[in-house]
Protein backbone atom coordinates (compact mmCIF):
# COMPACT_ATOMS: atom_id res chain seq x y z
CA UNK A 1 0.00 0.00 0.00
CA UNK A 2 1.23 3.14 -0.34
CA UNK A 3 2.86 4.21 2.40
CA UNK A 4 1.78 7.64 3.06
CA UNK A 5 -2.13 6.86 2.78
CA UNK A 6 -3.02 9.27 0.60
CA UNK A 7 -6.80 8.88 0.36
CA UNK A 8 -7.21 10.56 -3.10
CA UNK A 9 -5.34 12.08 -5.72
CA UNK A 10 -5.46 13.91 -9.22
CA UNK A 11 -3.71 13.37 -12.05
CA UNK A 12 -3.77 15.78 -14.16
CA UNK A 13 -2.56 16.64 -18.07
CA UNK A 14 -2.89 18.69 -21.53
CA UNK A 15 -4.63 16.17 -24.29
CA UNK A 16 -3.19 16.75 -27.66
CA UNK A 17 -5.88 18.40 -28.43
CA UNK A 18 -4.37 21.29 -25.31
CA UNK A 19 -7.52 20.43 -23.36
CA UNK A 20 -7.25 19.55 -20.17
CA UNK A 21 -7.79 16.02 -18.49
CA UNK A 22 -8.48 15.00 -15.06
CA UNK A 23 -7.67 11.37 -13.53
CA UNK A 24 -8.93 10.72 -10.56
CA UNK A 25 -7.40 7.98 -8.04
CA UNK A 26 -9.12 6.45 -4.65
CA UNK A 27 -7.14 4.45 -2.31
CA UNK A 28 -8.25 0.54 -1.97
CA UNK A 29 -7.00 0.00 1.67
CA UNK A 30 -8.24 -4.31 0.82
CA UNK A 31 -6.54 -4.22 -2.70
CA UNK A 32 -3.47 -2.12 -1.25
CA UNK A 33 -3.61 0.16 -4.39
CA UNK A 34 -4.88 3.13 -6.58
CA UNK A 35 -7.94 2.12 -8.30
CA UNK A 36 -8.80 4.92 -10.74
CA UNK A 37 -12.10 7.31 -10.19
CA UNK A 38 -13.14 9.33 -12.48
CA UNK A 39 -11.64 10.76 -15.91
CA UNK A 40 -12.83 14.49 -16.59
CA UNK A 41 -12.62 16.95 -19.01
CA UNK A 42 -14.49 20.65 -19.21
CA UNK A 43 -16.00 20.74 -16.01
CA UNK A 44 -14.77 18.66 -13.06
CA UNK A 45 -17.96 18.03 -10.34
CA UNK A 46 -16.46 15.99 -7.94
CA UNK A 47 -17.34 14.91 -4.43
CA UNK A 48 -14.74 13.46 -2.83
CA UNK A 49 -12.73 13.40 -0.96
CA UNK A 50 -15.34 16.92 -0.53
CA UNK A 51 -17.72 18.63 -3.07
CA UNK A 52 -16.31 20.88 -5.73
CA UNK A 53 -17.20 22.23 -9.33
CA UNK A 54 -14.19 23.85 -11.68
CA UNK A 55 -14.91 24.84 -14.59
CA UNK A 56 -11.60 23.78 -16.92
CA UNK A 57 -12.55 26.34 -19.64
CA UNK A 58 -12.37 29.22 -18.39
CA UNK A 59 -9.03 31.10 -18.05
Amino acid sequence: MPRAGIQFYWRIEQSAAGVPLVYTYVLDPAARTYRVGDVYTGVIEAVAPFPVKVDLTQP
